[in-house]
């Protein structure tokens, strides 16, 4: 079956880049990422891409063990906070236009000083979330 190319509203409809580099889109419901990793073979090889508007702290850290996570800066002004060793590496992103990559395996989080909205390009497949990253 061909892809739809859309127009389509990216908060509404995500788009997945499998491992074969075939697209997906998805429609954005209650168990949104529940399904990508039942109907996505745990999301293996899988790329997420999806914009992200958030005008407060992240509630959690994530990691994302197989690979690098790319996010653009559409709008707005954030720090991005990596976990390094035992301490925090902050990157401050505030030109809209800007890009940060997220190391693979690195715990990150985000505390904006703006509300802000950012495209991001995430491998998937592994993808943990706490409310501290481990020591270390």
């Amino acid at each position: 079956m061909a892809i739809d190319p859309g127009p389509h509203a990216i908060d509404q409809v995500r788009y997945i880049l499998g491992p074969d580099g075939r697209g997906t889109n998805k429609t954005v419901g209650e168990r949104f990422y529940q399904e990508l990793e039942e109907e996505f073979d745990d999301f293996s090889g899988h790329v997420l891409i999806q914009r992200f508007h958030f005008d407060a702290d992240w509630p959690t850290w994530e990691v994302h063990p197989e690979g690098d996570e790319f996010v653009y800066l559409l709008d707005g002004d954030t720090d991005f906070v990596l976990k390094e060793g035992r301490g925090e590496r902050i990157v401050r992103v505030n030109q809209p236009g800007s890009y940060v990559v997220v190391p693979k395996g690195a715990w990150h989080t985000a505390r904006p000083h703006a509300p802000t909205t950012m495209l991001f390009v995430t491998p998937g497949e592994g993808t943990l979330n706490a409310q501290q990253p481990p020591d270390g």
